[in-house]
């Protein structure tokens, strides 16, 4: 397999990216707002620096999901890739989809620094740590996005698996600074915490998703889910 021509493969990061620019704009103004005394003597205010660690984060991440789609691209030159795909009915967006001979992933990508656990109390719910704190709300967003993918083949292609997973991204590619375990594979709520290679290795796997039919499933979604 490989990417079709036409398909509307989207760009990775794009809408974090503008997401980016649009809060830099927003400090921007807060900072212009404030008289040049008032910064002097007071520094910026607590307004502009609120908005510059917004645009810091949003920038952050589309730098992560620029950095896993490169990595997905030489490592996986068998797999179908789309790339920043709104969600129906929702401002969210999703990061990846990947179409691989072992059925369709949804790959939700995250730029954090810090160990990453997974917590499991003898009652309740899994918790899923980053550098010590709660991230949990980070899977029902995926549960989310699972979701969309799978409606969006319902009508044409009910039987073909579709998985969820995360996959930690340090900024600076270095592997040392995923945060996650590098012999096994944590899971939350049933979804892997890939860093890149592994889930690289992971969309490798054999399956019983032929070329044709692979690209059929691409082409719908590409319809199905339009850029962010």
């Amino acid at each position: 397999m490989g990417q079709l021509e036409n398909a509307d493969v989207g760009v990775a990061g794009d809408s974090a990216r503008r997401e980016a620019e649009r809060v830099r704009q927003m400090s921007e103004d807060a900072r212009a707002a404030r008289s040049r005394l008032a910064s002097v003597f007071l520094g910026p205010s607590a307004e502009y620096r609120r908005l510059a660690t917004r645009e810091s984060r949003w920038a952050t991440g589309a730098r992560g999901e620029e950095l896993l789609a490169d990595s997905l691209r030489h490592r996986c030159p068998g797999v179908l890739l789309l790339h920043d795909r709104r969600m129906p009915g929702s401002r969210a967006n999703i990061d990846h989809i990947a179409v691989a001979q072992s059925g369709v992933y949804v790959i939700d990508a995250k730029c954090y620094r810090g160990k990453i656990e997974v917590h499991e109390p003898l009652f309740g719910q899994p918790k899923l740590l980053i550098a010590g704190r709660d991230r949990t709300k980070l899977v029902a967003g995926l549960v989310k996005q699972v979701a969309a993918v799978r409606g969006a083949l319902a009508d044409v292609e009910p039987e073909v698996p579709v998985d969820g997973c995360f996959c930690f991204v340090a900024p600076e590619g270095r592997l040392a600074d995923v945060g996650l375990p590098l012999l096994r594979t944590l899971r939350v709520n049933g979804f892997p915490l890939y860093y890149s290679r592994r889930l690289a290795k992971r969309l490798n796997s054999g399956g019983a998703l032929g070329s044709e039919r692979a690209a059929q499933i691409h082409a719908q979604l590409a319809r199905s889910l339009k850029r962010a």
